[in-house]
């Protein structure tokens, strides 16, 4: 199992301990480092800040928002970046929900996510591909465009650079069964937002056989300290605004998750506090049972322990969640 840094996405401004953190985990060994965005700072900008001052270690966008950007200028980011960085990008992609969909990006979430997900792998692999000009008949992301309210002047076009790596690898975030099993189908690997490696079955029966060189890779909070209970705090902040405010009371991702792991009377007391303005009850209504399955926190031996479960499962890539630099380097060292 290799491991990866996960930074996230920015908070108030730009966090000055990432690139040092990004250089430590390259020296440790860590084989990927990712960025991600929400609505605030992107997620490609701050990767090629890193790309820039590090030499061997991947990288990912755990994840880049379908929504932000056609499926042509997403190609476009991954294979400058891609060649800028010689060959070392990954390109992790997420639908996101309705609520930033429609709040932040106004666009319309699709009535069929899986396809609109389909449609866009498709047209990122043509360009990175470039095997001919881009076409797709799709319904999402049709090209050229034939809208009623187009010239008609469009043309199909092939892209001018030439990608270093046509089988650029593509990652899919993806929660419930029917969209884990359709990445598993057309992209090169997983980016599971919760793992538990001992609920591998509420991800679907896709997990059980996966393709040859299939990438599951999990983010997860890891924290080296004597007080687990003080060690998943950060973990139920997490959950309870994921759970909370990452969508509505009544189509929300990562609570249905929760509830499928066995939380769902927690997950759902947690929406009701987040939405009525109860923040903080909200954070301390999440288990901590729950922060702690999917995390990896404690002294140095119970982490040792709880990493055999992870080493057991498909996980082939564990994405650290850790500003921590002492961390990591225990990390590295029980899984060398």
């Amino acid at each position: 199992m290799r491991l990866g840094l996960a930074l996230g996405y920015w908070g108030r401004g730009p966090d000055a301990g990432h690139v040092p953190l990004a250089r430590e985990a390259e020296r440790l060994g860590y084989h990927s480092v990712w960025t991600a965005e929400s609505w605030g700072s992107d997620a490609f900008t701050p990767l090629t800040w890193i790309a820039a001052r590090t030499s061997t270690i991947r990288l990912g966008t755990g994840v880049a928002q379908m929504a932000a950007r056609t499926p042509t200028a997403t190609a476009m980011h991954a294979l400058t970046l891609d060649h800028l960085s010689g060959g070392r990008m990954m390109l992790g992609l997420g639908l996101s929900g309705p609520q930033v969909m429609e709040g932040w990006y106004g666009r319309p979430f699709p009535k069929s996510p899986l396809t609109a997900t389909r449609e866009y792998v498709d047209v990122v692999r043509q360009v990175l591909r470039r095997e001919g000009p881009v076409r797709s008949a799709g319904r999402f992301h049709p090209l050229p465009y034939r809208g009623p309210d187009g010239t008609g002047l469009g043309r199909p076009l092939k892209p001018i650079t030439h990608p270093l790596r046509p089988e650029l690898p593509v990652l899919l975030g993806a929660e419930g069964p029917k969209n884990v099993a359709q990445t598993v189908r057309i992209a090169d690997g997983w980016l599971p937002l919760y793992w538990s490696p001992s609920r591998p079955e509420v991800y679907g029966d896709a997990v059980r056989e996966l393709p040859e060189g299939f990438l599951v890779a999990p983010m997860a909070r890891v924290k080296v300290c004597d007080d687990v209970v003080e060690g998943v705090l950060p973990v139920k902040a997490m959950l309870g605004f994921y759970i909370g405010g990452m969508g509505h009371a009544a189509r929300n991702f990562h609570a249905d998750l929760m509830a499928r792991m066995g939380y769902e009377e927690e997950a759902r007391r947690i929406q009701e506090l987040f939405l009525a303005g109860r923040r903080e009850e909200a954070v301390r209504a999440v288990p901590d049972a729950f922060a702690d399955e999917i995390s990896l926190v404690g002294p140095r031996e119970r982490i040792a322990e709880r990493l055999e479960l992870w080493r057991k499962g498909p996980v082939t890539d564990l994405l650290a969640l850790s500003p921590d630099p002492d961390t990591l380097r225990v990390l590295a060292e029980l899984n060398s």
